[in-house]
């Protein structure tokens, strides 16, 4: 892989998303496929989706325009990232069932996982269900973390580019430049998503991010051992997993539907802590930042994957415990007044 192959393909990824974006924003506003406000939807007008159909145009033409596919991993990552944008987009379009949904996600997982890509943590059959429920969570964990303008996009630049460098230091140059044209395909729809956003992504987007990211991170976790996989799959996924975990754990010890939207997300506590919506997204994207800079430490060897490991989980439980101090849900108790009167 030259590196006149690698700035070709950013740069085109950055222009055909930018450029996508700006015509496909006008398309949906002309046929009226747009996210009206309502319920816990924080923007005030509708809002066009399609988005993400730029950022998957933006991160897939490029790549394998100029260096192609041959590469059976990276294929079957690509096939299955199409289906999964082809079925979020219908969702964008015509919102479909959750088993509908699970069921197309995991067949897109099932033919990544039987083209070798396998995260090892036992060395035996069981890793392979447990890679295929692991890619369905996190592309899920990336379609609920796109709940404030700017957030996704700006986490996307920064894990998939660390991302794109820990796939080169491992050898594996085809992902690797499919990884490094993502984060320019979101840095040219980032403008248009930035607070305010002008158009969603949508869950097209979303699950495209999160299949390719969850993907990515399992391949190069094959063939590892127990640390390795452990680090490798949390890390590179670290926001996105952190703040599923919030929510369950937030929603179970509300009593609260586990699938019913809210404003429960890490997103909402640091707004609720006074940050604006820009800074949230700059936030998040240094949170990514910091556990991506672990993982390509890990990866280049200069520190242990059982190190790695232990500062991610310890991480992770610290970050999913402390905003469940930041009340995002009314009391469940009646307030009394300083004479006892409800």
């Amino acid at each position: 892989m030259n590196g006149s192959i690698l700035l070709t393909a950013t740069a085109s990824g950055f222009l055909v998303a930018a450029a996508a974006t700006h015509v496909l924003r006008r398309v949906a506003l002309h046929w009226g496929f747009t996210d009206r406000p309502g319920g816990h939807k924080a923007h005030r007008r509708p809002t066009p989706y399609l988005g993400g159909v730029a950022i998957m145009l933006g991160a897939v033409l490029p790549p394998a325009a100029l260096a192609g596919l041959a590469d059976p991993h990276a294929a079957a990552i690509v096939i299955g990232a199409l289906a999964v944008t082809l079925l979020g987009l219908i969702d964008d379009l015509r919102p479909l069932s959750p088993l509908t949904r699970l069921a197309v996600e995991t067949l897109a997982a099932v033919g990544v996982v039987l083209s070798g890509v396998q995260a090892t943590l036992t060395g035996g059959w069981p890793d392979i269900p447990i890679t295929v429920l692991w890619i369905v969570v996190v592309t899920n964990s990336f379609n609920l973390l796109d709940n404030m303008d700017g957030a996704l996009g700006a986490v996307t630049v920064v894990s998939a580019t660390l991302l794109a460098a820990a796939a080169f230091v491992s050898a594996q140059p085809v992902i690797g430049l499919l990884l490094a044209t993502l984060p320019l395909a979101a840095l040219g729809f980032l403008p248009y998503n930035w607070a305010p956003a002008k158009i969603f992504m949508g869950d097209a987007g979303s699950l495209f991010i999160g299949f390719v990211l969850a993907c990515s991170a399992a391949l190069l976790a094959t063939g590892g051992n127990a640390g390795t996989t452990v680090a490798g799959l949390l890390l590179p996924t670290f926001v996105a997993t952190v703040d599923t975990g919030i929510v369950l754990l937030s929603r179970k010890r509300a009593g609260r539907p586990i699938l019913r939207g809210g404003t429960d997300h890490l997103s909402h506590r640091l707004r609720k802590l006074g940050l604006s919506t820009r800074l949230t997204a700059l936030a998040l994207a240094a949170l990514a930042a910091a556990a991506g800079m672990l993982h390509l430490v890990m990866t280049l060897g200069w520190i242990s994957p059982l190190g790695a490991s232990l500062i991610g989980l310890g991480a992770a439980c610290v970050l999913i415990g402390l905003p469940q101090r930041v009340r995002v849900y009314p009391s469940a108790r009646p307030q009394r007044t300083p004479t006892g009167k409800r």
